[in-house]
């Protein structure tokens, strides 16, 4: 066969394969939206069938990439937990404040911002402004020359004397401690309301997915996904209630000690028999 022969048929082939792989993809998605809905034993029992259409190279693909948040189950999921607390007991909110507030703006102040540079700048705001209505009444001018270290200045000023006035007209002066009240804040989203709670009224309801908090989720397999929200539902899933308070805490201190998103110390990782990175490396 000519040269030109030989090239359109591994042409034909390369299609026939883009063809079969694109159907696996598109079939694995479909398995995986409908695990979400069913219990595990049935969606073993589709994986049986489907590894009669499949190699298992994809198999274990499919295993690793889609579902490996399900192999962790409750008893091993507390284990990591309670690993975790005893590699850094002193794990806890980096944020100074006194008042639910004054947490509010710590929050605010440390989006793309490190908690060390807030913690410097807030004593001179809280000394400035002592009461919500402070908050609100401050020249923004003057506002944003105190906050200028921690980065997007104007955005975060004109949120927080926002927040400020809504506080007041919506909610009497008190800071409300619901997820949905919380959102309806200007500068205040999921994570930082998920902070809030905990932190300030003891409310551990969901998992504040952070910068850490998502690295590590992707790194370990417990969630493939890259939204917050989506993340903070894989955690949830995986996590028994009464460790969503700890999670938090846990995983800020595991990502800024060890799990470093450039240089990984993956050897003295004390939870690294649970993840997938760890096991791709070695």
């Amino acid at each position: 066969r000519s040269t030109l022969d030989r090239s359109s048929a591994a042409s034909d082939v390369y299609k026939r394969q883009a063809k079969s792989l694109n159907r696996m993809k598109l079939f694995l998605k479909y398995l995986y939206m409908q695990h979400q809905e069913k219990k595990l034993n049935k969606s073993l029992i589709i994986g049986n069938q489907m590894q009669q259409y499949f190699t298992q190279k994809y198999w274990n693909y499919f295993l690793i990439t889609r579902m490996v948040s399900i192999l962790m189950n409750k008893s091993e999921a507390l284990d990591f937990v309670n690993i975790l607390k005893q590699t850094y007991p002193d794990a806890k909110c980096s944020l100074d404040f006194e008042t639910p507030f004054q947490l509010a703006i710590a929050v605010m102040l440390s989006a793309q911002c490190t908690d060390e540079r807030v913690n410097k700048t807030t004593p001179t705001l809280f000394e400035r402004c002592k009461t919500i209505e402070d908050f609100e009444n401050i020249d923004i001018n003057e506002l944003e020359d105190i906050i200028h270290p921690c980065g997007f200045y104007k955005n975060k000023a004109k949120n927080i004397k926002l927040c400020a006035k809504q506080v007041i007209e919506n909610f009497n002066g008190e800071l409300p401690h619901t997820m949905n009240e919380l959102l309806t804040l200007a500068g205040i989203g999921r994570k930082s309301a998920n902070v809030i709670m905990l932190e300030a009224f003891g409310i551990a309801e969901g998992i504040a997915v952070d910068t850490h908090a998502k690295r590590i989720s992707n790194r370990i397999g417990l969630s493939n996904e890259s939204e917050p929200e989506k993340i903070e539902q894989d955690l949830i899933k995986v996590f028994p209630n009464e460790t969503l308070k700890d999670i938090n805490h846990l995983f800020m201190w595991l990502g800024r000690n060890t799990c470093d998103a450039r240089n990984p110390h993956c050897d003295s990782c004390s939870v690294k028999q649970y993840c997938n990175f760890y096991k791709k490396i070695s």
